[in-house]
């Protein structure tokens, strides 16, 4: 499992932007970041597409020296949407953004 800073994980994630906004016809995008339960640690991206906003992200995993491991590569889409439910399972990022 790759051991990252969490600085060179949002990097990665940033250098995709334009790549991502243009295949997934995305009007805006940026890093999402969110502490969870005991050392999971969630990193993607806020997504604006068709009006709605959404959280794209998958869990790491935080080590005592602040580096994150990559947990799996399940993907979760999250919306502000206070009727709608989290849908997560996603094998990998591109399978996610397709079923926005």
């Amino acid at each position: 499992m790759d051991n990252n800073s969490r600085e060179s994980v949002i990097n990665e994630l940033q250098n995709s932007f334009e790549h991502l906004m243009t295949k997934y016809n995305i009007e805006d995008i940026g890093v999402f970041e969110e502490e969870g339960a005991k050392d999971l640690y969630h990193m993607g991206y806020t997504i604006r597409k068709d009006g709605k906003s959404y959280m794209v992200h998958t869990p790491y995993i935080k080590k005592d020296d602040g580096r994150l491991e990559n947990s799996d590569s399940e993907w979760t889409i999250e919306t502000d949407e206070p009727t709608s439910e989290d849908v997560s399972g996603f094998k990998g990022l591109d399978e996610a953004l397709k079923s926005i």
